[in-house]
């Protein structure tokens, strides 16, 4: 009898554990992967495109700059986001800068002219911080860790952009029409993630969104 309540007792243990993992993930109904954890199968690299592999999973950008599009299925039709909920796992080395773009469009050179950024950088000499809307709202703390996994979401509804870091609130900004600076607003588009130089390494793996009404 001692035996089955102990085996019981295991069970239970297992079963919290499992709750307190996808409680921490949040819920991810309604949510699809844009990463297949094997290519760069529905995405397209800019510049310098060997910034840009593939391994155990994980999409990893280390090399010059580069900006890897969401494209979708058929490129002659790329995919358009406007109200989303976008989650990535991310993981930054020491000095890494990179972020991902949103409501933005394929361009062959240069930093990305349209849509906003969601800054990843955690100890690079740039001291806008990981969570940062860049160029509009900046956070001057890192809110992880170089070397830890941290889910980096990004919500837009109508004119608000939140961003999260593991469930944190970093920016909660409603765009107004003087906030507006060249082609870094809110319309409809992709997702970019950022290659940024040489000496910045970083790792994207369980890329996935939602599309909001």
């Amino acid at each position: 009898m001692a035996y089955g309540w102990r085996w019981s007792g295991v069970r239970l243990a297992t079963m919290l554990v499992l709750v307190a993992a996808n409680a921490a993930r949040g819920d991810e109904t309604g949510f699809e992967s844009l990463f297949d954890g094997k290519s760069l199968s529905g995405w397209k690299a800019s510049e310098n495109a060997s910034s840009w592999t593939v391994a155990d999973g994980q999409i990893v950008c280390h090399g010059p700059r580069s900006h890897l599009f969401y494209m979708g299925s058929d490129p002659a039709r790329p995919a358009e986001f406007k109200n989303f909920h976008f989650k990535a796992d991310v993981m930054t080395k020491p000095n890494a800068n990179s972020g991902i773009y949103f409501h933005t469009k394929y361009q062959e050179n240069g930093w990305p002219t349209s849509g906003h950024e969601a800054q990843v950088n955690n100890t690079q000499k740039d001291p806008v911080r990981t969570g940062s809307l860049y160029n509009v709202v900046k956070n001057f703390e890192a809110p992880a860790k170089d070397g830890d996994w941290f889910c980096e979401e990004v919500i837009v509804e109508g004119n608000r952009i939140v961003i999260k870091v593991d469930g944190r609130t970093i920016v909660d900004h409603v765009e107004k029409t003087d906030d507006v600076k060249d082609g870094r607003k809110l319309s409809a588009g992709t997702f970019a993630l950022q290659a940024h130089d040489p000496g910045s390494e970083v790792h994207y793996r369980n890329i996935r969104v939602k599309r909001l009404p």
